[in-house]
């Protein structure tokens, strides 16, 4: 699987391409059910990149949970990670830039939204190339290829700088928990859900739309450039900023709501069939 790495040099007749910049979620989009991406896909993929297309995955997890993913893909380029937080250099496996979230700030959102709904169950991915998730009592972490480190005192949350924070509710869903961690404490915090189970505190302003524009800029490029395809609400702000954006069909309702396009689903290759009408030479 080649990719195009961090150089404004992209190879091939650039000016003929629909698009040079493909902007990919890992999760739920280039990722089937069981966490791996079909040769079709790959082949499609390779296929646009060959052509002189960049491709970026952009993506909800940090680096550290990112990491063996980008590995197995054989992923060199630039990769967007933890909501547009940190990007990453996966060929050179450094870490080019990184947001975290001022803790005193998360501490009073925290407040706030526990003040309005109750207690909430906690966990926070800490800062860094090697940055364990903490995650404590009650929190339903099941989610693979996390470095899990439990806590018990609470101090422990706030120790060390982190990129952001998780929460769980143990009677709201992840729609409602969202939006009422949104109501309470939104002027604070930006707050997104990545997935099941996923309902993340920000620094505010921070999403994969920021993130995507800064690693685009790194490669000459502009939001005019460039399609993206993803499958949940953390999404809405890089399809907002690129030119085309396409749904999964398994995507969540508000995601589908803002595309341009809905495509096939994560397990039924949804990347490949709209890579392979754009570049024919994708095409099997």
């Amino acid at each position: 699987m080649t990719h195009a790495g961090p150089t404004d040099e992209l190879a091939g007749p650039t000016d003929e391409l629909p698009y040079r910049l493909v902007a990919t979620d890992l999760d739920g989009t280039l990722l089937r059910p069981d966490h791996t991406v079909s040769a079709r896909t790959r082949d499609a993929l390779a296929a646009a990149t060959a052509a002189g297309a960049a491709h970026i995955v952009v993506t909800g997890r940090t680096v550290p949970v990112a990491r063996h993913i980008l590995d197995d893909l054989g992923y060199q380029g630039l990769a967007v990670c933890g909501q547009g937080a940190q990007l990453y250099h996966a060929g050179e496996h450094r870490l080019l830039t990184s947001v975290t979230l001022d803790r005193q700030v998360a501490l009073l959102a925290l407040e706030k939204i526990e003040a309005e709904i109750g207690p909430l169950s906690l966990a926070a991915a800490r800062d860094g190339l090697d940055g364990e998730v903490l995650f404590g009592e009650g929190y339903r972490m099941d989610h693979e290829g996390m470095p899990l480190v439990p806590f018990t005192d609470p101090a422990e949350l706030w120790s060390q700088p982190i990129s952001k924070l998780y929460i769980q509710h143990a009677e709201l869903g992840d729609d409602a928990l969202a939006d009422a961690a949104r109501t309470a404490a939104g002027g604070l915090v930006g707050v997104t859900m990545a997935g099941t189970g996923l309902v993340e505190l920000l620094p505010l302003g921070l999403t994969k739309a920021t993130g995507l524009s800064l690693a685009a800029r790194r490669l000459g490029m502009t939001a005019d450039d460039a399609i993206a395809f993803g499958d949940m609400p953390n999404d809405i702000p890089m399809f907002g900023w690129a030119k085309h954006a396409v749904a999964m069909a398994n995507a969540h309702r508000d995601l589908k709501a803002v595309a341009d396009e809905i495509t096939a689903s994560n397990a039924e290759d949804g990347i490949a069939v709209v890579l392979e009408r754009l570049f024919p030479a994708a095409r099997r």
